[in-house]
């Protein structure tokens, strides 16, 4: 059972936040004060942390750079109100590993804890040079794919959406996580930006006669299966 710590001070936030989470199984402990949660993220053994930016005693920032800095490892996201460009890269430079805004939504969570998870449990060695995902391969020094051999030339957008679908394979991915992972801020739903590329890479590494790799899961995003 996986053991998310999540540190928010609204009790409600919290709540949003574990019920998903308890649902699917997994073992929540909340913590609504910054000092005590810093304090917890170090003693104890937590798969997740979940991070509010805004805090009593100590802010996120400060918590996560403090994790980092005593060697502190377990993945965190921040979940905050907090939406603009500036507080989403700080977050993310201070040592998060992902920034969610609120409000949010449940399905997205648990999308971006399972990446998270998948990350950790699975994480790729520093010598990694090449994903493999069914026929399709990637070579993460040439930046060359293939599919059953044949080589694919991709535009360098489309390496990155690739790239990223690739290293979370059979996982939903959301557009909202596509596009701040891809285009590096956060998804405008009036932009067909995704579409667009969705298009192109599917024309390129499903041709014709082939079987269909990348998914669309409605009302979600896609998954590479």
């Amino acid at each position: 059972m996986s053991r998310v710590l999540i540190i928010e001070d609204d009790e409600i936030a919290a709540a949003d936040i574990a019920a998903p989470l308890t649902d699917r199984g997994f073992s929540t402990v909340w913590c609504p004060d910054g000092r005590e949660g810093l304090a917890r993220a170090i003693k104890d053994e937590y798969d997740i942390v979940t991070l509010d930016r805004m805090l009593p005693g100590i802010d996120g920032l400060m918590i996560v750079t403090a994790m980092r800095g005593i060697g502190v490892q377990t993945p965190v996201l921040m979940v905050s109100a907090l939406s603009d460009v500036d507080n989403r890269v700080r977050g993310l430079r201070a040592g998060g590993d992902d920034y969610l805004t609120k409000p949010f939504d449940p399905d997205e969570l648990m999308a971006r804890i399972e990446v998270l998870l998948r990350r950790t449990q699975s994480s790729p060695a520093p010598t990694e040079t090449a994903l493999q995902v069914g026929p399709l391969a990637l070579d993460l020094i040439t930046r060359q794919a293939r599919r059953d051999g044949k080589e694919i030339t991709l535009l360098p957008t489309e390496y990155r959406v690739l790239e990223f679908m690739m290293r979370n394979a059979h996982q939903t991915i959301t557009r909202s996580m596509l596009f701040e992972a891809v285009w590096g801020y956060r998804f405008d739903p009036g932009t067909n930006v995704i579409d667009v590329h969705m298009r192109r890479l599917r024309a390129k590494i499903e041709p014709t006669g082939s079987a269909p790799l990348i998914q669309t899961v409605r009302g979600s995003g896609y998954r590479l299966a």
